[in-house]
């Protein structure tokens, strides 16, 4: 049964200026349709629904064609990624389900507690809290802990509907769920965007759609079963990436205990048909302050290839150290912030350019997440405080293009750009609700 509410919910969340697909409908047309006759597009998705499928012709698809940044090489396919453009009543009929999925998932138990990302409630901040407390509380206890950094390699292009389905099944998923993703994963023809491409459709072997709710969903619960648990110690999951740790008397027991609890993670993946990618693992030894001593340097040896443990890793989007320092993860944040700041600060410079409402449009929107990401997870230090607020303070000069010797608590007011320890303190404050 398809509800006239299901559908406006579905359109509210969805923006208008979003790219569309091979139909060139944009997500605008429909709102409006919607509004003016609510019970067309429901008379479209109601006998999908009563059917239990997802026709050919809503499979279709434009991948559009991107250039990973910082590759060494672009010679390989791995260097490009594919951004799949569907099409505005397909992207409806997946939100619908993807706004009854994972209430179902939920009650029967399909999600493992560990995992995090792509589910109302458990983001990444999620992740980078949990495995942070973890770790402190494992400390705390007087034990060396370390941990081991996984990511799933081409997880998207790894899943099988039949397995997928059948796990679905098992659970006791309504079966007009599970027939739905049977057919929503299989047959999916594509047409890739890139300078002198045919521009003709072709089916292909990636089941998942990237970039989606719903594929984003479907499979966490496909990799569910590769979380366990680990004595003193922690399975964790964001999407894609795994982190296990560990934790005993010494380093070195840590790294024997990952390499068995690592094998452990292979065979299960080996079982859905998933392996992990060798050059995104990494592994850490942490520390406490109170830890004068050097940090042990024992490698760990996996499939062959030899890992030592890391200053840097990155996890996922958060930076983290051996001694939970936050500083190098702010640096890095309040150097992404400037490069950001200088290529805008080229669309209005002084006396022209862009308007200041858009001026503080950008800042509210781009800068500030960029700048601020983290700050709900990770403590800020003084030091690192005066150098975001230096940071924040010329943002707001330039939105007004005020001269250098106007007081700061007037640029707050006419850019309607809160002091900028006050919006950390807010964003903390979401965070915690």
């Amino acid at each position: 049964m398809l509800e006239a509410d299901e559908i406006s919910r579905a359109l509210v969340r969805s923006s208008p200026s979003l790219a569309p697909g091979p139909d060139m409908t944009p997500n605008s047309v429909s709102k409006r349709i919607q509004r003016a006759v609510p019970h067309i597009i429901r008379d479209l998705l109601a006998p999908l629904m009563a059917y239990e499928s997802h026709p050919l012709t809503l499979k279709k698809a434009d991948g559009i064609v991107l250039d990973k940044p910082g590759k060494p090489s672009y010679d390989s396919p791995s260097s490009f990624r594919v951004i799949v453009l569907l099409q505005t009543i397909s992207k409806i009929l997946k939100r619908i389900m993807n706004s009854r999925l994972p209430c179902v998932a939920r009650v029967l138990g399909l999600l493992n507690p560990h995992q995090c990302g792509s589910l109302a409630g458990l983001s990444a901040s999620d992740a980078t809290t949990t495995l942070t407390h973890e770790v402190k509380t494992l400390q705390m206890a007087q034990r060396k802990v370390s941990t081991l950094f996984l990511d799933i390699k081409g997880g998207f292009d790894n899943v099988n509907p039949s397995s997928l389905c059948g796990m679905l099944k098992a659970k006791g998923v309504n079966p007009y769920l599970v027939s739905w993703t049977r057919s929503f994963l299989s047959a999916r023809p594509c047409r890739l965007n890139y300078q002198g491409s045919p521009k003709i459709f072709a089916p292909v072997s990636l089941c998942t759609p990237q970039c989606s709710p719903i594929s984003l969903l479907l499979f966490v619960i496909y990799v569910s079963r590769l979380d366990f648990e680990i004595p003193m110690g922690l399975t964790l999951s964001c999407v894609d990436d795994f982190a296990l740790t560990a934790s005993s008397t010494s380093y070195l027991r840590n790294i024997q205990i990952l390499q068995r609890q690592y094998a452990r993670l292979k065979a299960r993946g080996a079982r859905l048909g998933v392996g992990f990618s060798v050059p995104k693992t990494e592994l850490i030894h942490w520390r406490t302050n109170r830890d004068r001593a050097p940090i042990s340097n024992d490698p760990i040896h996996l499939d062959g290839s030899v890992f030592k443990p890391k200053d840097e890793v990155r996890w996922p989007g958060y930076w983290f150290t051996p001694s939970m320092s936050t500083t190098t993860h702010f640096t890095k944040r309040l150097a992404k912030a400037q490069a950001a700041f200088v290529a805008i600060k080229r669309l209005s410079p002084p006396g022209m350019g862009l308007p200041p409402f858009l001026c503080h449009r950008l800042a509210s929107s781009l800068r500030f997440p960029i700048l601020s990401y983290g700050a709900d997870v990770f403590p800020l230090t003084y030091h690192m405080t005066r150098k975001l607020t230096a940071f924040w303070d010329k943002v707001q000069r330039w939105s007004t293009n005020r001269f250098i010797s106007t007081p700061i608590d007037i640029l707050a007011i006419e850019t309607c750009l809160p002091p900028l320890d006050l919006l950390l303190k807010y964003k903390c404050r979401l965070a915690s609700l």
